[in-house]
């Protein structure tokens, strides 16, 4: 029977049977610590894991579910507080911001179902792909027409006449036609059948199991591929596929970060990780594109200043070196700005002997952000998960004569930004 172990960002991993297992250590077997190793060492892994010790890893800031060969699974929820941690909460987090990621609505009484029946995030993820795909069968999937080419005893279509001039004596009767047929075997429905087959073998929630089996049944007709994952950039986005739109991220997801079938060699099993920081920067530029009003506009990794200039000898011109990107920018045609930055950190608000957890690097960068994109005279924002040691905005920092630097809690369940003193500094914002 499948081992599903629960655990949350920074946790450790060890085989050492004798310690005692917390949502920050769990015990896994060593053929799924030596797994977890070679997963990490391959290109573009992200390096998700770090050695403590020859028999403990530790995570780093990254969430989602993990199973190997073996069959042992890992939950990797949020850390989304330092004191007593819930981890209904912790999933409820991680589904909404996956779907902000995703551009997608969050479905919330969905994600409470399966909360309720304390499933895993890969299992919310595939009813969320069925649930679609039911939608999509409801509503009548697309057709399209296939080239078919075949001998016959009667003409029908195109008569291959180059083809037919070969045919031999005794097979005379026979006619090679070419002739369209009106079929549902198109890309985008087969790449739906093969993410479609992935969770028929792989989902252990019986509600899931059994519309996976219903929807396979309809899809008869229609063929799995062999290999999807070359064929999914080719998914059409033209409007007649419009409501297609909404499946076609959980099925890009199933079929390449879950389905062991399309990984090789040692590394089969389940990798579905997401980077935490590059979730919670994505759900909270998609809540605040919400109460950004016109005519500002909220942009995302704005890259036109950069750090320096420096001389290019072959071609003898100044050269811009070492972009700078901040999360978000608040932008009102380029005369009127407010720098953003998130960070999926814990910080605590009375730590002041440890100036409150702040990265020294972050203020450096917000520093540069200020001069180059504010002129050095206006205001910047630092935002931070609200949790139990930081509940309220900061008084500013300054970081130059007229420079500003605010430090703001962003609710995690209410999607909304703290409000204080700084909102009289953003009246473009509303937080109602």
């Amino acid at each position: 029977m499948l081992k599903h172990i629960q655990v949350r960002e920074y946790a450790r991993l060890t085989t050492d049977t004798s310690v005692s297992p917390t949502i920050d250590v769990a015990i896994i077997k060593p053929d799924t610590f030596n797994w977890l190793v070679s997963l990490s060492e391959q290109p573009n892994s992200g390096r998700f894991i770090s050695f403590e010790k020859p028999d403990c890893l530790r995570l780093h800031s990254y969430v989602g579910y993990l199973q190997s060969p073996a069959g042992e699974g890992v939950e990797v929820l949020p850390k989304i507080s330092n004191s007593e941690y819930d981890p209904q909460k912790g999933r409820a987090v991680l589904c909404k911001m996956l779907c902000s990621a995703l551009h997608l609505p969050y479905k919330e009484a969905h994600a409470a179902q399966l909360t309720r029946m304390n499933l895993p995030i890969h299992e919310w993820i595939y009813h969320q792909f069925l649930t679609q795909l039911n939608k999509l069968v409801a509503s009548g999937l697309r057709f399209d027409y296939l080239r078919i080419e075949e001998e016959s005893r009667f003409i029908r279509g195109q008569l291959n006449v180059t083809a037919q001039q070969r045919q031999p004596a005794e097979r005379a009767h026979l006619f090679h036609i070419r002739h369209d047929i009106y079929h549902p075997n198109r890309l985008e429905n087969r790449l739906m059948k093969s993410a479609l087959d992935y969770i028929q073998d792989n989902c252990r929630s019986p509600e899931n199991w059994r519309l996976a089996n219903e929807l396979s049944h309809i899809l008869d007709p229609v063929q799995s591929l062999t290999n999807p994952l070359n064929l999914m950039p080719r998914w059409s986005n033209s409007k007649a596929l419009d409501n297609y739109r909404d499946i076609k991220p959980w099925c890009e997801i199933i079929l390449e970060k879950m389905n062991p079938h399309f990984q090789k060699g040692l590394h089969r099993g389940i990798s579905l990780l997401f980077p935490m920081e590059r979730l919670f920067e994505e759900h909270v530029a998609a809540c605040l594109k919400k109460m950004v009003t016109s005519p500002w506009q909220l942009k995302t990794q704005a890259s036109s200043k950069h750090m320096i200039e420096a001389r290019d000898k072959l071609s003898d011109t100044d050269k811009n070196r070492f972009y700078l990107k901040p999360d978000l920018l608040i932008d009102h045609r380029g005369e009127h700005r407010y720098v953003m930055d998130t960070k999926w950190k814990l910080i605590n608000s009375s730590n002041s002997q440890k100036n409150f957890d702040l990265s020294q690097s972050d203020i450096y960068q917000m520093f540069a952000y200020g001069h180059k994109y504010l002129s050095g005279n206006g205001d910047l924002v630092l935002i931070y998960p609200k949790h139990d040691k930081f509940t309220l905005p900061m008084p500013y920092f300054k970081l130059d004569s007229d420079l500003r630097l605010w430090v703001i809690p962003f609710c995690v369940e209410s999607n909304k930004l703290i409000s204080g003193e700084w909102m009289n500094h953003f009246l473009t914002l509303t937080l109602s």
